[in-house]
């Protein structure tokens, strides 16, 4: 599958005019970047590598009041579906280097306030077949509810008010499988299924020696998402941060799939 991106961003910045940017795609083993184009205008760019050397960050020193980006992308995919029945989960004392980080707490993931109620919703089940039962569980409990939560909301938040949108799908998904003891990540990405269109929020989950992507807002499949950065929770992965307020004037996004 092809997907083609466009991105336009225009927000007032602070003092600092500096901006920390993730919204280039990734290139990895099953998403090749064929075209890409990124412009921001009057500012001095710095290219870095992403959280846990997946996808890219850029500093933008924005030489005036207005940050204003263009980006244009167009990726082949050749990911295939993920089909989670039967897979298996590493015991934990096999797991790879660098994969612990993804089983504990983190600031949005309060995961270890979920222990009992993942060893009882889901404790009969194993790997894969849990992780799809989980999936099941968020879709059903949960009502997708643009406003509903906000840059701030926690898993524990999203828990008790039962609403939301894919970023905190995702880190409900990520927090029932780290309190079930399988590692799990939460990705930013773009989909073109994505209503409305935006950026998007998926997860990964470690199962038969692998990152298997999940979408469980169950908006996007597998293989159709093109990924830009993975991390603990939204902390790790914003396509902007700024040392001061940025004011929003305006965004568009727009994913389409061939």
């Amino acid at each position: 599958m092809t997907i083609d991106i466009e991105v336009s961003l225009t927000y007032e910045l602070g003092a600092a005019r500096l901006a920390l940017l993730a919204v280039e795609a990734a290139q990895t083993k099953d998403q090749v970047v064929n075209e890409c184009h990124l412009d921001v205008e009057n500012a001095v760019l710095r290219h870095l590598t992403g959280e846990h050397g997946f996808g890219g960050r850029i500093w933008a020193l924005v030489g005036g009041p207005t940050l204003c980006l263009r980006y244009r992308a167009r990726v082949d995919l050749s990911r295939a579906p993920v089909y989670l029945d039967g897979l298996s989960a590493a015991p934990l004392d096999e797991l790879p280097d660098g994969l612990i980080t993804f089983l504990r707490p983190s600031r949005f993931c309060q995961s270890d306030q979920f222990e009992t109620f993942a060893a009882d919703e889901f404790g009969h089940l194993s790997g894969g077949d849990k992780i799809a039962a989980m999936i099941e569980w968020i879709q059903s409990a949960l009502t997708y509810a643009p406003g509903a939560s906000d840059s701030g909301t926690t898993l524990l938040e999203t828990f008790s008010s039962r609403k939301g949108v894919c970023r905190d799908y995702a880190h409900m998904l990520c927090g029932l499988a780290r309190a079930s003891h399988i590692p799990a990540r939460y990705v930013s990405a773009y989909g073109p299924s994505v209503n409305p269109q935006d950026f998007h929020a998926v997860a990964q989950v470690w199962l038969e020696n692998e990152w298997q992507l999940v979408d469980p807002s169950g908006m996007c499949t597998a293989d159709e998402l093109v990924l830009i950065g993975a991390g603990r929770d939204a902390a790790d992965v914003p396509f902007m941060e700024t040392p001061d307020e940025a004011r929003f004037l305006a965004q568009e996004v727009q994913v389409k799939g061939s």
